[in-house]
């Protein structure tokens, strides 16, 4: 087992993506999305601690020990200025990052982020975590839209690295912890505003975790863009409206803007 954070880099350009994955997820979840942004966008996706080929990542699990190892990271490579988007998890992770470093943040987008209001589908996410292949399609399929079947490559992707020793003990004992008494921790409303990069929220409007209502607590500068009939799960959903998303969200100035409703690729 390897210690350090693992990252999965394509693409060249003089824009920088981190890419960061939900709950028992890892960087190959995203090969749509980058294959999306296209070749003359940089990649950075990673495996976050307690995942995949970060699972000995030193004090795994928290959502802060995650931010502050993607931004070591990114220190490392001596890369100034990114652009973040997180699922899930990784859109809490996202924005402590955001927090804790804003001058390195271009742009924010994220993908019915963790962190946002208290309400979490705490059974069906400990459920997840224990799951076996069969398992995963079925939970997968209820985090998913109506129109949303689970891609099997996906499903082969979440099952091979519940393979690894000791990875399904370490997200039953993640989700444990992370949906204590039914209910997510929350970044106060009052730190999020202070945020002044451009800031695009997605949320699919049938999301079963974490309800899209959250949206209607976040700062006004935040651009909330709602994708009709999608469930959690968007980047396997609707890889080519995250691109869409991501893109849109790096040419931002941080103006202010109205909610926007799409509907989800059939």
């Amino acid at each position: 087992m390897v210690s350090s954070l693992y990252v999965a880099e394509r693409g060249a350009g003089p824009k920088t993506v981190v890419l960061l994955h939900g709950f028992g997820g890892c960087h190959d979840i995203w090969r749509e999305v980058t294959a999306s942004l296209g070749p003359d966008v940089r990649t950075l996706a990673y495996d976050l601690p307690g995942h995949g080929l970060s699972l000995e990542f030193p004090g795994s699990g928290p959502a802060k020990t995650a931010a502050r190892a993607v931004l070591a990271d990114i220190a490392a490579r001596g890369i100034a200025r990114v652009h973040v988007a997180g699922h899930s998890m990784g859109g809490a992770v996202a924005s402590l990052m955001a927090l804790a470093e804003p001058e390195r943040i271009g742009s924010l987008t994220l993908l019915a982020p963790g962190g946002v209001g208290p309400e979490i589908n705490g059974p069906l996410l400990r459920r997840y975590a224990a799951a076996d292949r069969r398992e995963i399609r079925a939970c997968l399929a209820a985090m998913s839209g109506p129109r949303s079947p689970p891609p099997e490559r996906i499903v082969g992707v979440l099952a091979d690295l519940r393979r690894r020793p000791g990875q399904l003990r370490k997200l039953i004992e993640i989700s444990a912890v992370m949906t204590r008494n039914e209910r997510q921790g929350v970044i106060p409303r009052e730190q999020l505003d202070t945020l002044d990069m451009p800031v695009m929220v997605v949320w699919g409007t049938d999301d079963p975790v974490l309800p899209f209502t959250q949206a209607d607590c976040l700062p006004a500068h935040f651009h909330i863009h709602h994708v009709l009939d999608a469930g959690h799960i968007l980047v396997e959903e609707v890889p080519d409206v995250v691109a869409q998303a991501v893109r849109r969200n790096m040419a931002r100035r941080g103006r202010r803007l109205r909610p926007t409703f799409e509907a989800a690729a059939s």
